[in-house]
């Protein structure tokens, strides 16, 4: 079973026309295999199994200490590991010191020149506003910098957010003209969640993202700023060549003026190649990865239980939803103020979050149609209650009773007398 990374890995070399056998020669996969995941729009399914501790764990951090001071060898690392008590081989540790020296390298070649639209690096930064009562306000500022021609897209918001990450990069992605093949990133929770085995455990729903937009996200060692320079220094290039003297009015406001500012920005002679951005940009766009026609759903996504009463309850309030959705689960899909409410693939509702608590949302309508659908089903009911309960009110299970004379009865009996 191979890793999400290596998944997202093939379907970033098949976009840019590497067939299936070169890249199964690339990763060391069978080209079956490599075939398979090519063909495919999911993800690699994973059986979770019980994680067997390993004899290295507590030692990981300690082995990564050591070769960000020095580019130190395996054997040497063993033996500083057995005298502070490690109690495994050496077979795990020259494993372990061969994937993060692989790393190392590789993220330290991309320090240097990319090729055109290869990658792209983003981060954050945090600006602060000065209030007119004396506190301070932070606004954050997502950066993106395509890697060969520096070419930039900067946003303002006021949370870093998951969604708000996702929207970012998507407006990024329109802005630049496309999509990179890989992107580079510090470990920002948006983008790691944990570590595992020594690995990264990348999040879930990001990873989703990147796959629908057919980058790589990649990640740069900790503690290695330098990795991640060319969006280091246009920060510090904001910092300096807008925001300092800049009159802070609105959120809006400032997006529209710092997008006004790229225009200039992206224009000028750059120090480290000595060629206007936009010349190299214009080469790049060409090769960036299409956008997908449909983008990427960064809404809020939470599952409610419908009660007997057509309501769902939501941060505070509740809202009111047709009655033949009560006792089931709606999918709610939250994108700023606006609430979309799903059963299945089906929108059922749309609502405006109000402001304040403990308030009921939506047309009572809902109410008056079932009412309606009650009478209903109650007339409905009502009549085939009477069919089955005929006789309860005739004391006969004959529906209807005919009175004949006894003369009757005694021919019907073959003459004999009913008194006899």
């Amino acid at each position: 079973m191979i890793t999400r990374e290596v998944f997202m890995d093939i379907k970033v070399m098949h976009r840019n026309g590497l067939s299936i056998r070169r890249i199964a020669r690339m990763t060391g996969l069978h080209r079956l295999t490599v075939k398979r995941h090519v063909e495919s729009d999911s993800f690699p399914e994973y059986h979770r199994t019980k994680k067997r501790k390993s004899l290295l764990d507590p030692y990981v951090q300690l082995i990564e200490g050591y070769l960000d001071e020095d580019d130190y060898q395996a054997t040497w690392i063993f033996d500083r590991l057995v005298r502070i008590g490690y109690p495994g081989g050496y077979g795990r540790v020259k494993d372990l010191v061969r994937h993060l020296k692989g790393e190392k390298r590789r993220i330290a070649y991309l320090r240097f020149e990319t090729e055109p639209a290869f990658q792209a690096q983003v981060d954050w930064g945090d600006f602060q506003i000065v209030n007119p009562d004396g506190t301070t306000t932070t606004v954050y500022a997502f950066i993106m910098v395509l890697g060969f021609s520096r070419a930039l897209y900067v946003e303002f918001v006021e949370k870093r957010t998951l969604e708000s990450f996702m929207d970012c990069h998507i407006h990024g992605f329109d802005y630049l003209g496309g999509c990179p093949q890989e992107i580079l990133y510090d470990r920002m929770k948006h983008v790691v969640v944990g570590k595992e085995n020594g690995k990264p455990v990348f999040n879930r729903e990001f990873f989703h993202f990147a796959h629908h937009y057919g980058f790589s996200p990649r990640l740069c060692p900790p503690y290695a700023p330098w990795v991640k320079g060319k969006s280091e220094r246009p920060i510090h290039f904001l910092r300096e060549r807008f925001w300092r003297g800049y009159a802070y009015r609105s959120l809006d406001g400032a997006n529209e003026d710092v997008r006004a500012w790229l225009e200039t920005a992206n224009r000028r002679i750059h120090g480290t190649y000595g060629a206007p951005v936009d010349a190299r940009w214009e080469q790049e766009k060409a090769l960036l990865g299409a956008l997908p026609p449909v983008p990427y759903d960064t809404s809020l996504k939470i599952f409610r239980p419908v009660y007997k009463e057509c309501q769902f309850s939501y941060n505070g309030n509740r809202y009111l939803i047709p009655h033949e959705f009560a006792g089931k689960k709606v999918l709610l899909k939250i994108k700023g103020k606006v609430i979309r409410i799903y059963h299945d693939h089906d929108l059922v509702a749309t609502y405006e979050e109000p402001e304040g608590r403990h308030q009921l949302v939506g047309d009572r309508v809902i109410y008056e149609r079932l009412r309606a659908d009650r009478e209903q089903r109650k007339r409905k009911y009502g009549r085939q209650k009477g069919k089955a309960t005929r006789g309860l009110t005739t004391a006969s299970l004959f529906p209807e009773v005919a009175v004949r004379s006894l003369a009757e009865y005694e021919r019907l009996a073959g003459g004999a007398s009913w008194s006899n």
